[in-house]
C-alpha cells in the first residue's frame, strides 16, 4: 500500500529541494571565484618571475659587447635576446621567447628612446592582487591598479667617475 503525501507535505519536500540547490549553486559559485583567485594569484607570481627574466636578459644583452668597436645597444628584437650574433660565438640571453602570463599572448614590448626594446608589460587591464610589499627593480610596482602598469625595464647604471685623491701640492693657499 502506497502512502499518499497531503498537499502541505508535498510543498514542505518541494521547497527543502529548493533550498538544498540554491545551497549547492552558492557552494559551487564560491568555490569557482577562490579558484579563479589562486589561478590569477599564479599567474601573478609567473609575470613577476617571466618579466624579470626578460629584463635581466636585455640588461645582459646590453651590457656584452659584440665585436671591439660596438657601442652598446638594446635588443631589437626577442630573437636578439635568443641568439645574439653580435660575436663570433652566439650568446643566448634568453632561454626562450616566453608569453605575457596573464593574457596567453605577447608581450607589448618597450621602445628605448635611442632605438631597441629597453623592457616589457602585460596586455591585462586585471587588478593585481599583489599592491606592495615590491622590491628590488619591482618596487616601482606598488599601488599600480592594472597588470599593464608593471613595467619590467631595464635601465642601465651610469657609471660612477672618481676624482683622484688631492696631493699636498694641489691644494690652493687660503
Amino acid at each position: 500500500m502506497v502512502a499518499r503525501l497531503s498537499g502541505n507535505q508535498q510543498g514542505g519536500i518541494l521547497l527543502f529541494l529548493l533550498v538544498a540547490v540554491t545551497i549547492l549553486g552558492l557552494s559551487a559559485g564560491m568555490a569557482g571565484s577562490t579558484w579563479t583567485s589562486i589561478v590569477q594569484r599564479a599567474k601573478e607570481q609567473d609575470l613577476l618571475w617571466k618579466g624579470d627574466r626578460i629584463r635581466k636578459a636585455i640588461g645582459s644583452y646590453y651590457e656584452t659587447k659584440g665585436t671591439p668597436g660596438t657601442p652598446l645597444r638594446y635588443p631589437q628584437s626577442v630573437d636578439d635576446l635568443l641568439r645574439d650574433n653580435r660575436s663570433l660565438n652566439a650568446r643566448r640571453h634568453l632561454r626562450q621567447a616566453y608569453p605575457d602570463p596573464m593574457t596567453g599572448a605577447d608581450w607589448e614590448w618597450i621602445k628605448a628612446p635611442e632605438g631597441g626594446i629597453k623592457g616589457v608589460r602585460s596586455t591585462s587591464k586585471k587588478k593585481p592582487f599583489k599592491m606592495d610589499g615590491f622590491s628590488g627593480d619591482n618596487k616601482n610596482f606598488a599601488g599600480m591598479w592594472q597588470y599593464r602598469d608593471w613595467e619590467f625595464i631595464y635601465q642601465p647604471q651610469k657609471k660612477v667617475v672618481k676624482k683622484p685623491p688631492a696631493t699636498k701640492g694641489s691644494e690652493t693657499p687660503k
